[in-house]
Parts: C-alpha cells; sequence; structure tokens
C-alpha cells in the first residue's frame, strides 16, 4: 500500500496474508472467462489493493469489494482447488477466519 493508503496495520497485515494465501495455494482462478494460475491472481489482486485501497478499511472490505468480482465487467471471480470451485469471496471469507483463529 501507499503512504496514503487508509487500511490499518491489521488490515494491511491480514490482506497481505490473503495475497500470499492466493499466491501459494496452487489453485486456478477464473476471472472474466479465463482461467489464472495462483501467481496470476495474486499479481492481479495485488494490483487492485493498490489501486483501490483506499476503499479499504477492513479486511471484510478488500475481500467484497476488490477480490470478489471484476469491477469491469462485474462477473464474479471463482477458484477451483482440488476439483472443487467456489466463489472467491466465499474462499477468501474462509481463508481470513482460518487465519483470525490461528492468529496471536
Amino acid at each position: 500500500m501507499s503512504a496514503g493508503a487508509t487500511a490499518d496495520d491489521r488490515t494491511d497485515r491480514e490482506v497481505q496474508y490473503l495475497l500470499a494465501y492466493v499466491e501459494s495455494s496452487g489453485c486456478t482462478f477464473h476471472r472474466n472467462g479465463s482461467d489464472h494460475d495462483s501467481a496470476d491472481a495474486a499479481d492481479h489482486l495485488r494490483l487492485k489493493y493498490r489501486r483501490g485501497g483506499k476503499y479499504v478499511d477492513t479486511t471484510e472490505h478488500f475481500i467484497d469489494r476488490l477480490a470478489t468480482e471484476s469491477s469491469w465487467t462485474g462477473r464474479k471471480y471463482t477458484v477451483t482447488c482440488d476439483g472443487q470451485t467456489l466463489a472467491s469471496g466465499e474462499w477468501l471469507h474462509r481463508a481470513l477466519d482460518d487465519y483470525r483463529k490461528s492468529a496471536p
């Protein structure tokens, strides 16, 4: 995030965790009719976070406002892991819940 960003430290830490989670997941991300590997998906979400971080006050805002659907087409993002396809928002909310349960 840039110096002018509004996300607090906790939010930024959680978003950075989610970006690393996406990148290391090995899952396939479906965006606007195309498949993307996890590294490409993480790069795309990093770009959206850099550009749209001013709309992110909480980690939930990051998920719901930036990581759930295309801002251009409105099409929902999905994720396929181990043969199961989920909406990206649902998948990321689960990851966030797990992170918060295990965080000190």
